[in-house]
């Protein structure tokens, strides 16, 4: 006798939702898969695009150029950013959202040392971490804004504002000098972006190839001090 003779109906309803389990559930894998190497792909175009746009800037760059250091050809690059444009758009973007995150601290604390002082630190550390992305940004500031005016107007007029209300706050709360609000924001903006912005000049004027972790870290405290004492900072109840 066959083994197939010795099934049951029983059985071989089970063999069938059994197969037809597997096929669903590789059915969900494929879209996640594609999910993951868009995500990989995209990650890796952007990295690309933003060193070629911090060393040419926006009209210097070109697509073309992208896709060759991201090893890869132009109708790939193009398959996830039909234009130059839309690839710096995301590029802007995303170091606005990096940024955004960089503050954090005013919202998880409503100790200005700590709220400031960790603001601070984690602009530094972006500095660090991400110096082409701070150069794109500069280099786009400096050339009219042209192309994120409304990154400007509509997410970081807004961010800034809330910002400015809480400074006055604390103001007005004892807690710091009575500072302009933005002037101290634009002081924490250009004194931590200095150190992506103008790396080449540190590197030039302290006779190093780099700063090292080590230094950056004593560097980001120092910065950290300096701004927290020319603001007037001080903790509640103390």
């Amino acid at each position: 006798m066959r083994d197939d003779e010795t099934s049951t109906p029983a059985a071989n309803l089970a063999l069938r939702q059994s197969g037809t389990a597997r096929e669903q559930q590789d059915s969900a894998k494929k879209p996640r898969r594609k999910a993951s190497i868009r995500a990989s792909n995209e990650t890796h175009l952007l990295a690309c695009a933003e060193a070629v746009f911090a060393e040419r800037g926006f009209e210097g760059a070109s697509t073309a150029l992208i896709a060759e250091r991201a090893g890869l050809p132009k109708a790939n690059l193009h398959y996830y950013f039909p234009t130059k444009l839309s690839l710096y758009w995301r590029v802007l973007d995303d170091l606005f959202e990096e940024w955004n995150a960089a503050a954090d601290t005013f919202d998880a604390s409503d100790d200005p040392v700590e709220a400031i002082g960790g603001y601070v630190r984690a602009k530094m550390e972006l500095s660090r971490r991400r110096p082409l992305g701070s150069k794109v940004w500069a280099n786009e500031i400096i050339s009219g804004a042209t192309h994120m005016q409304d990154i400007l107007l509509k997410r970081v007029k807004p961010w800034m504002e809330s910002r400015v209300t809480l400074i006055e706050r604390w103001i007005a709360e004892g807690l710091l000098a009575p500072v302009e609000p933005r002037t101290l924001l634009f002081m924490i903006w250009a004194t931590t972006q200095h150190y992506a912005d103008f790396e080449a000049q540190i590197r030039a004027l302290a006779g190093k190839r780099a700063l090292s972790a080590a230094s950056f870290e004593t560097t980001t405290q120092e910065v950290v001090k300096m701004i927290l004492r020319a603001s007037g900072a001080r903790s509640p109840n103390i």
